[in-house]
């Protein structure tokens, strides 16, 4: 939008005048394309809970719409449960909340390792009493090639809370984006190979 302000006008293809409107619309397309490149690029699991959570937050629904989603997603509803993204509730479920979550929980020792378990818990352990920053960092170490994805999970999830306007969600993933460039170097004195940081940043 800068180029606005920098000339005098802005010109389309057949070199009539372009509007602020047409241009932000522009841009609206451009980025509903990086986000559905992301997102197809996180792993079934993952896209699962990340629709989930875009409707109900941590809440608790019929077991029906989780079937409905995993089935859209061609995912097993068991694999959600087995892998710990979502707790069977007898009739109900409900994404697995954080304090949850297994306290020795490694995505070096986990055989299927989400890009969504890589968040909650590097999230939780940041914020552990007997977590925090070294302890989340060798998450992050441990995640390998999934840190990119779960830095771009970790944006994704703050849009999405503070247009719900779920405070304490966005609270947590703003403190995890803020950390993450803090936790990559502490992932590299940890001496694992060094994650990709990926080019996701909240306050661009």
């Amino acid at each position: 939008m800068g180029v606005f302000t920098r000339f005098a006008e802005v010109l389309e293809d057949d070199d009539s005048t372009m509007s602020v409107k047409t241009a932000l619309a522009i841009i609206n397309r451009v980025w509903e394309e990086i986000d559905n490149e992301i997102l197809a690029s996180f792993d079934a699991e993952t896209q699962v809970a990340l629709a989930w959570f875009g409707s109900y937050g941590f809440e608790a629904r019929s077991s029906g719409e989780l079937i409905t989603l995993a089935t859209a997603k061609n995912t097993a509803i068991n694999a959600l449960f087995t892998a710990g993204v979502f707790s069977d509730l007898k009739g109900k479920t409900a994404l697995t909340p954080r304090d949850k979550l297994p306290a020795d929980w490694s995505p070096a020792r986990d055989k299927t390792p989400t890009v969504w378990e890589c968040v909650q818990h590097t999230a939780r352990v940041l914020n552990a009493p007997d977590g925090g920053a070294e302890s989340a960092g060798q998450l992050v170490a441990e995640m390998g090639a999934r840190a990119p994805d779960a830095r771009a999970l970790v944006d994704r999830l703050f849009r999405i809370a503070t247009e719900k306007g779920w405070a304490s969600e966005a609270l947590v993933y703003n403190q995890l984006a803020e950390e993450w460039p803090h936790l990559l170097d502490r992932a590299s004195e940890s001496g694992a190979p060094t994650p990709i940081s990926g080019t996701g940043d909240l306050f661009a």
